[in-house]
């Protein structure tokens, strides 16, 4: 997938700029949003998608419901990302690896340096056998080494590369996470999820319903933390 480093900024002001504005997105819009970018369909599709959505709705006789949630452009924006990839084929791939203008290794510094802050100060729950705390302070260490390699070479990383490495710090905190949390907070988020989700089953496929139950969950119980996303499509 392209580096679309304001990838999250550009889809949440595209969708609220369509809804007339209101209020900011819902955990369940973060996380469809973030389904979309592990399953590599390109900014534009979503963009795209969400015009399509909007679109239809504005030519509906009757419009007693608002839009409230990305969820109601799932499958507008999954058709978008198939009409662009049938469009590709035979494509140069000239503009492949084009990076945004403006990110520079200062940036990525800085926001490694913020989200190791960020980790020693999240309020981690504790239990036996899972050292949650003692993960936390050793993976904002790896975090300044990765700050403090950038700015000795003093240019961009190799940024597939860094975001891999990210990925992998997220999850293994992840999954230490969910196994300290207390099972009946889980099936409280769990529960949370499944009537945020409810109202757009229709609009998705049992796939993307799946994966999208797993990313809220995980974003709910990193946000209960105080834990930061890693990814560098956070950065902006």
């Amino acid at each position: 997938m392209e580096n679309y480093f304001n990838y999250f900024t550009e889809i949440e002001e595209r969708f609220l700029q369509r809804r007339s504005g209101g209020l900011l997105l819902s955990t369940l819009d973060w996380a469809l949003i973030e389904t979309w970018k592990d399953a590599g369909i390109p900014l534009q599709a979503v963009l795209r998608g969400i015009d399509e959505a909007f679109d239809r709705y504005a030519q509906r006789p009757s419009k007693t419901k608002k839009v409230n949630s990305l969820a109601y452009c799932s499958q507008a924006v999954l058709t978008a990302a198939e009409d662009m990839k049938e469009a590709a084929v035979g494509a140069t791939g000239e503009e492949k690896g084009r990076r945004e203008p403006g990110f520079e290794a200062a940036q990525i510094a800085a926001f490694l340096r913020g989200n190791a802050d960020k980790l020693e100060k999240a309020k981690l729950p504790e239990r036996a056998g899972f050292a949650t705390g003692a993960l936390a302070r050793e993976e904002a260490g790896s975090l300044r080494k990765l700050a403090e390699a950038i700015e000795r070479e003093g240019k961009l990383p190799r940024l597939e590369d860094l975001e891999r490495r990210l990925t992998v710090l997220e999850e293994k905190l992840f999954a230490v996470l969910m196994a300290a949390t207390p099972d009946e907070d889980l099936v409280n988020v769990r529960a949370e999820a499944d009537r945020d989700i409810a109202p757009y089953r229709r609009h998705m496929t049992a796939s993307q319903v799946e994966q999208l139950h797993k990313q809220y969950v995980h974003k709910r119980l990193l946000e209960r933390c105080g834990v930061p996303r890693l990814s560098l499509f956070y950065m902006h």
